[in-house]
């Protein structure tokens, strides 16, 4: 009987971290889609004159519907690559601050794809309605989707982003297991968020480029820990930095 329970102890032992390796690796994953979406995003949206017939244009654009749909999926992505992050963080003295980086992500992501559902759906029946009547009287409408409440509940999602990023910096740094500087360009990228809606398209693209830096970046040493996970031995990020 003991034996049985040993054999029966040591195949769920072995099993588990074949569990939690998968997980990481599809947080990673996540990350690595977000990291593209978020470039697409600003290189396929339209930019124009937003008062004019040529701006209906625009918001009436399959390109606009396309790339506000892949920047909410690219959202939504964010919380499920920080999920594998915490995962890794667990039994280091960073853990509770991966925890509160997943729970901010969260709350930011679900308070800021109201207003991105207003630009994709809103605005592109807007622009379809003003090129049918051509006129761009009702391209006035524009402000109304995007101002109000509406605007306030993404403002302080994309600051709860923002925080949550800076935290998973900062968690990456104490953690003592991951390099130190990987979450950085994470954290700038976010940080930078708000700021770069008044930027040019130009602009706007290189911010999606950073985004994307600090996604993947993450993504790969979310990717190394899985393969540690697996019991294949890799180079020690504490012998790779020096500390």
């Amino acid at each position: 009987m003991n034996t049985v329970s040993r054999h029966s102890t040591t195949k769920g032992n072995t099993a588990a971290p074949r569990v939690s390796a998968t997980r990481i690796r599809l947080s990673a994953a996540a990350l690595i889609i977000a990291g593209f979406l978020f470039v697409l995003y600003p290189a396929m949206r339209p930019f124009s004159d937003e008062a004019s017939l040529q701006g209906a244009a625009a918001f009436a654009s399959p390109y606009w519907l396309a790339s506000h749909m892949l920047a909410m999926v690219a959202f939504t992505l964010l919380p499920l690559g920080l999920l594998g992050l915490h995962s890794v963080l667990q039994e280091t003295a960073a853990e509770r601050l991966g925890f509160w980086a997943v729970v901010a992500s969260w709350v930011g992501v679900g308070l800021t794809l109201p207003y991105y559902g207003g630009e994709a759906f809103g605005l592109h029946a807007i622009g379809l309605e003003a090129l049918r009547l051509h006129s761009a009287d009702l391209m006035s409408l524009a402000n109304v989707v995007r101002s109000g409440p509406e605007l306030v509940m993404s403002a302080v999602g994309l600051l709860l982003l923002a925080a949550a990023a800076i935290t998973v910096a900062v968690a990456v740094w104490r953690s003592g297991k991951l390099p130190r500087g990987s979450g950085v360009p994470f954290a700038i990228g976010f940080a930078l968020y708000i700021p770069q809606f008044y930027g040019p398209q130009p602009l706007r693209v290189a911010h999606g480029l950073l985004v994307a830096v600090g996604c993947m970046w993450l993504a790969v040493v979310l990717w190394r820990q899985s393969v540690k996970q697996n019991g294949v031995p890799t180079h020690s990020w504490r012998d790779t930095d020096g500390t």
